[in-house]
């Protein structure tokens, strides 16, 4: 009997990139046409123009329209929210985030991204603080949040504790720049894939393309992958509940981002869990 597994979206950041137009977008694809060309090749995409500034409802529902069913955004939080000394205090912030539009995503709203600046110090009482802001719902939407940490002391079972009794997602970064652990925390995976490199036409070997497929799989299913770096150790417990699954080639060499999702996409091909 097969066992019930999550759905794996696999994606980048943004769509709007030079370098994509001579090796990934057709050489005819007219600009306002790129969306809805990158949504057909894959399954995901993070949107990060929100960390920057609002974006206007309209924006949101042209974006909506421009992708076919199944498919889903993640939306980079306000820095307006994350870069303050006291998070406690960003729940105006938060709100006006949240009311700038993304209801317009409807079904396509994957998580919210909230990232913070890598000289954001763990604080567990301003931290608890601001997870208690953050809205678990958006109208009928349910809202899933996950937090990109990039200060070590992060990496403490302290922080994994309150996490997961907010049922926050954690941000695993493949990444030689920031803190890297897999400990899982939500009931979905966010995986940021942050290593690619120039000289490999799908910015992984296709050896590592491989392992994060295996990797998504082995999320979905409920289950915890080897090979990654952890705060605690997952030991050999049963598999938990399925598990959504969000994996984006993002940063490292950029230009190549588009080729790593489609190679692991062909990878997840056939599996049950995997959404085209």
């Amino acid at each position: 009997m097969t066992r019930p597994s999550g759905v794996i979206r696999v994606g980048v950041g943004g769509w709007v990139f030079p370098p994509w137009r001579s090796n990934f977008y057709p050489p005819d694809l007219a600009q306002k046409d790129e969306l809805g060309y990158a949504s057909r090749q894959l399954t995901a995409i993070e949107i990060n123009a929100t960390y920057y500034r609002l974006q206007k409802p309209a924006s949101f529902a042209k974006w909506r329209d421009a992708t076919p069913p199944g498919f889903v955004f993640s939306v980079k939080g306000s820095q307006y929210v994350t870069n303050r000394r006291v998070l406690g205090e960003a729940g105006e912030a938060i709100e006006r985030f949240m009311a700038s539009g993304l209801i317009e995503l409807d079904v396509r709203l994957g998580p919210i991204v909230w990232q913070f600046a890598t000289t954001k110090i763990f604080d567990p009482d301003d931290f608890e603080a601001f997870l208690r802001l953050l809205p678990p719902k958006l109208g009928t939407l349910q809202v899933r949040h996950a937090v990109e940490v990039r200060h070590p002391s992060f990496m403490s079972p302290e922080f994994l504790a309150l996490v997961r009794r907010y049922k926050v997602g954690t941000v695993f970064a493949d990444s030689d720049k920031y803190p890297s652990f897999a400990d899982a925390s939500g009931d979905f995976v966010y995986a940021r894939l942050m290593n690619t490199e120039p000289q490999h036409k799908t910015g992984y070997p296709p050896q590592r393309i491989s392992f994060w497929a295996d990797c998504a799989r082995t999320w979905a299913s409920g289950a915890e992958p080897d090979g990654l770096p952890r705060v605690e150790d997952a030991g050999a417990k049963d598999p938990g509940k399925p598990r959504d699954v969000f994996a984006f080639f993002i940063s490292g060499a950029k230009e190549r981002a588009p080729a790593a999702a489609v190679a692991m996409l062909k990878q997840l091909a056939g599996s049950p869990s995997s959404a085209r």
